[in-house]
């Protein structure tokens, strides 16, 4: 798996005791007398791919998995959310992982390659997190920002960091003379979608370009993945970006609060499911498609509106059946208490709801296993 050493270390530690006592509490002991409990006959390997957002919380859940199916292998690369989804379509991944879902129309226009023609695709919101306003700017720890400040910000609007908007958000706080770098994602990302649509629901005015995976303006600095733009903005002064709060968290960047009805409101977990559990699936999709559409102008307390949600993408039936019990098992481990902890454990996500993580199991069993 593509991820750093530190990361992965660290999953696998938070993951283990979690998963081990899983199998303990969920296996069928053996008949032998020791008592020592069995571990699964699975076997196989699957190479997915995707969103790197998801990349500390794959590897908790990948760890875990394969303590309890010690001859499966998972591989994974966060080459991105768009990467991701390109590759599942073209049959190269049986699984993949992005922070959006695929569109109506991309589904209808096919085909995939990977699954038997004529069968649909399953998509699972298995991974919830706040996406952070991440800044680095030298004497200045914290920011309270709104949404359309946080528009101009990134679309150039607002260049220099003693701007009065963000002045009048943020009284006694010594704003430098300074100008604003604003930082994006370079890659096609399911990150730039959801804030991107956050700012075209919260900010209609001050941010018309419509949510895209690819970053709509020509302002700013590009980089690479997650970790490009967390580094870009560690590296500067003055300079602004969004990332996975996890990661910003892991690196020690200073985050914004964003303003939500009267309230200005820091990023967390908590704050996060919030805004899933109040919102819908989209229409139009299939029983195993559970696409969400966020509301990102709630105003009720407590909730953090610039939210990822992360899929994880199958299809219900696979040319290559000797994937499926691999992918149907690993999604079941992903979509598991014991899973969902390791993964919160690991990256600070948010756990899926029991109502949620239901309809996600009803989903998995669409997955065809001969």
């Amino acid at each position: 798996m593509k991820i750093s050493r530190i990361a992965q270390v660290g999953a696998v530690a938070a993951v283990a005791a979690l998963a081990l006592a899983g199998c303990a509490s969920n296996e069928t002991p053996s008949g032998g007398s020791s008592g020592e409990p069995t571990v699964s006959d699975l076997s196989g390997a699957i190479a997915g791919g995707g969103a790197s957002s998801q990349e500390v919380a794959v590897a908790a859940w990948t760890a875990g998995f394969q303590i309890a199916n010690p001859e499966v292998d998972v591989t994974y690369d966060p080459a991105g959310s768009g990467a991701g989804r390109e590759s599942f379509q073209a049959g190269a991944f049986p699984f993949a992982g992005s922070d959006r879902a695929f569109k109506i129309e991309e589904i209808e226009a096919g085909p995939f390659d990977g699954c038997v023609e004529g069968t649909d695709i399953i998509e699972l919101p298995t991974y919830i997190s706040p996406i952070a306003v991440i800044f680095n700017i030298e004497g200045v720890d914290s920011l309270n920002l709104d949404a359309d400040t946080i528009a101009g910000l990134f679309s150039g609007e607002i260049a220099n960091w003693n701007d009065p908007a963000i002045a009048a958000l943020n009284e006694g706080v010594e704003l430098p003379d300074l100008a604003v770098t604003p930082v994006h994602r370079a890659d096609d990302s399911g990150t730039t979608e959801n804030f991107t649509d956050y700012l075209f629901q919260a900010a209609p005015e001050a941010w018309t370009a419509e949510p895209d995976g690819v970053w709509p303006l020509s302002t700013g600095e590009a980089a690479q993945g997650t970790s490009g733009v967390v580094s870009a903005v560690a590296g500067g002064n003055g300079t602004v970006g969004y990332a996975d709060a996890s990661r910003a968290a892991e690196e020690g960047l200073s985050t914004a609060a964003v303003k939500v009805g009267d309230e200005f409101v820091t990023y967390s977990p908590e704050a996060a499911a919030a805004v899933v559990d109040a919102s819908p699936f989209e229409e139009g999709r299939t029983p195993g498609d559970l696409a969400i559409s966020l509301d990102r102008t709630s105003a009720e307390e407590g909730v953090y509106p610039i939210v990822l949600v992360s899929y994880m993408i199958a299809c219900e039936e696979y040319i290559d059946a000797a994937v499926a019990p691999v992918v149907k098992g690993y999604l079941q481990y992903v979509a598991s208490p014991e899973g969902q902890d390791a993964a919160a454990a690991a990256a600070g996500n948010a756990p899926i709801s029991d109502s949620l993580r239901e309809q996600v199991n009803a989903a998995i069993d669409l997955i065809v296993v001969e």
